[in-house]
């Protein structure tokens, strides 16, 4: 068995008042091999939530899943591109209020480690940073550039008012030595396996102890990077999955007598669009994770709830090959997307309660699941009638990439899709040159004629049947993943393309809201072929709940219900099915509304259960 590791109830935030929490001073400490709370042993027994991820009505149900799991410290990003989308324009409202986070968090018992990047990765858009960034022809990103760190400063700058001086519950603000529960900062993320300046860890650093970090800094890598991620000052953590022999005792070579501490031991894995869905073995994990608490060291579940990328702010990777992200973060963790258990949940359960010694909170009842049938999607209208209704092209010789299209305030178009258009006279050999990114599909006078993308860098246009050098219109409808639609020429037999109407397809709430009174509606036809609007009714009568959207049928584009933009479908899958969580729907009538690339249904189901995709076991 474990050696049981008491904790005093001094550290249970459901047993302070608030009152009570004026007299902390020292704060999470490193002694020898240990970690010291106000000066007594502690183990951070971690899990990692990203707000951003999970529905603010469901914060605090995730919450109390953590502390009847036998947890004690919540991990989370910051997600710069979400706070800071326009330069200078900051939102920390609504799902994106971290003060209102921190708090729930202190009120439920949980200490926090916070992560503010500015870089997070986490398979999110551009690992977090903003678009707009990507304007400066000479950005260097994740470096002591100029143009970079400039940014840096100016949002840390807004987002340390919310760490530093906003005050939580009301009376103190978050940080531990205020009476608040964050008791760690980490310093960037996994910096060592990117390692283009020697300078830039250190200037991270010290831009959060100048803002008023006062609490234990960290660094996150991986093995590889482990030894290139270090910055003085600041106490070196490790991620993995698999406990290598000599892993941990490596950590403790590189930073001798430190308490061991694994940032991101990963329960699960993500899934990319094409492949499968990936599972890791319950079993293992626990065997795994009671490995490590056998070695003293502390741990932090990533993640302990993945929840979900809505909208467009799933990521990509690219290294040997480009792999874009399933819109569902469900990671197989150690809860659902949606918030329910798992095995792993039980079993991990067992053992941290034995290794505390203490009996733990019940779990929560879990939410019902809804399946509300099949919806009918009756009206549509075809994208080629929305452009002369409610968008205005940018007129411009060259193609130019999203990020520098002049709009929003001249901050470029972060997300959506893009649709370039020029004339040419007769058909031929069109080439990319590698310029699209990351998807496009290619329309001559509004028919389909094939696509590029990274693998895909040439297609033949046809010839005009009956004039050759007839007049046509190509249009490149573009689908960035995780940014920017053309960033050079596309040729015609050798000949750059010249003079385009760009459209922006954002596909903000404001332009949703305005397709509802286009007159063009009609309703769908036997076949049709996008891209192209559906929408359709789903109508409630008792409390909503929590449902699934199946889009058997469908090809590839977003889902919006009630505005709120569930994210992105793919037939390639390996997910099949769209989270929609209960609280945003409402009783009576909500409003389905799907842009779909190529190949529509006529209806959705809404099921009561989730699938997403064949399974592969993690090797």
């Amino acid at each position: 068995l474990l050696t049981h590791l008491l904790f005093s109830s001094r550290f249970n935030w459901s047993e302070l008042t608030p009152l009570g929490l004026w007299g902390r001073t020292h704060g999470l400490q490193t002694e020898n091999s240990e970690f010291l709370l106000e000066g007594m042993p502690f183990r951070i027994l971690g899990g990692s939530m990203h707000y951003f991820r999970v529905p603010r009505e469901y914060w605090e149900d995730r919450m109390l899943k953590m502390r009847a799991c036998g947890l004690n410290t919540l991990t989370t990003y910051v997600p710069w591109n979400l706070h800071e989308k326009e330069r200078g324009k900051f939102d920390f409202s609504k799902n994106l209020d971290l003060r209102a986070f921190l708090s729930l968090a202190a009120k439920n018992g949980l200490w926090v480690i916070l992560r503010p990047g500015p870089y997070i990765c986490s398979e999110w858009d551009l690992g977090g940073l903003p678009s707009w960034l990507l304007q400066d022809p000479e950005m260097k990103l994740r470096t002591t550039y100029k143009g970079f760190t400039e940014a840096v400063d100016a949002y840390f700058d807004r987002l340390m008012q919310v760490i530093v001086n906003t005050f939580l519950l009301p009376f103190c603000p978050p940080q531990y030595k205020k009476g608040g529960p964050i008791i760690a900062v980490q310093v960037e993320n996994e910096y060592g396996s990117y390692n283009k300046d020697p300078n830039y860890m250190n200037y991270v650093k010290m831009a959060l102890l100048n803002r008023g970090i006062v609490e234990l800094l960290m660094t996150s890598d991986n093995k590889n990077g482990l030894s290139f991620g270090l910055v003085e000052g600041a106490l070196a953590t490790v991620n993995f999955q698999k406990l290598e022999p000599g892993l941990l005792k490596y950590l403790d070579a590189v930073q001798k007598d430190q308490p061991k501490m694994v940032m991101e031991y990963w329960t699960g894995w993500f899934d990319n669009w094409g492949g499968p869905h990936y599972v890791f073995d319950a079993d293992e994990m626990v065997n795994t994770v009671e490995s490590i608490l056998k070695t003293g060291a502390s741990i932090n579940l990533y993640m302990f709830h993945g929840g979900t990328n809505f909208g467009f702010m799933s990521g990509a990777l690219e290294a040997d090959e480009y792999k874009s992200d399933v819109t569902s973060y469900d990671y197989d963790a150690v809860l659902t997307e949606a918030g329910d258990y798992t095995s792993k949940f039980f079993k991990l359960r067992q053992l941290f309660s034995m290794v505390i010694g203490q009996p733990l909170p019940l779990p929560p009842m879990i939410e019902s699941k809804a399946s509300y049938g099949a919806i009918l999607l009756h009206q549509y209208i075809s994208l080629w009638d929305v452009l002369p209704a409610l968008l205005q092209p940018i007129k411009s010789e060259f193609p130019v990439n999203m990020e520098n299209l002049h709009l929003n305030d001249s901050i470029g178009q972060p997300y959506g899709y893009v649709l370039y258009e020029t004339v040419i006279f007769g058909g031929g050999h069109l080439h990319s040159r590698d310029h699209v990114r990351d998807r496009a599909q290619v329309f001559v006078n509004t028919m389909y004629v094939g696509e590029l993308d990274y693998n895909s860098v040439e297609l033949s246009i046809p010839e005009g049947q009956q004039n050759p050098s007839a007049l046509a219109v190509p249009q490149l409808l573009i689908t960035p993943i995780a940014l920017t639609g053309l960033i050079g020429d596309i040729f015609l037999n050798k000949t750059p393309l010249r003079n385009f109407k760009i459209y922006s397809l954002e596909m903000k709430p404001a332009f949703m809201k305005s397709l509802q009174h286009v007159s063009a509606w009609s309703s769908v036809p036997d076949y049709f072929v996008g891209p192209a609007f559906f929408r359709g009714r789903l109508w409630i009568e008792q409390q909503p709940q929590d449902t699934f959207l199946k889009l058997q049928g469908w090809e590839k584009g977003v889902v919006f219900v009630n505005g709120q933009n569930l994210g992105r479908y793919w037939k390639i899958g390996p997910q099949e099915t769209l989270y929609l969580p209960g609280p945003w729907l409402r009783r009576g009538g909500n409003e389905i509304v799907i842009f779909e690339e190529r190949t529509a249904g006529r209806i959705i189901q809404s099921v009561d259960i989730p699938y997403l995709g064949r399974t592969q076991y993690v090797d």
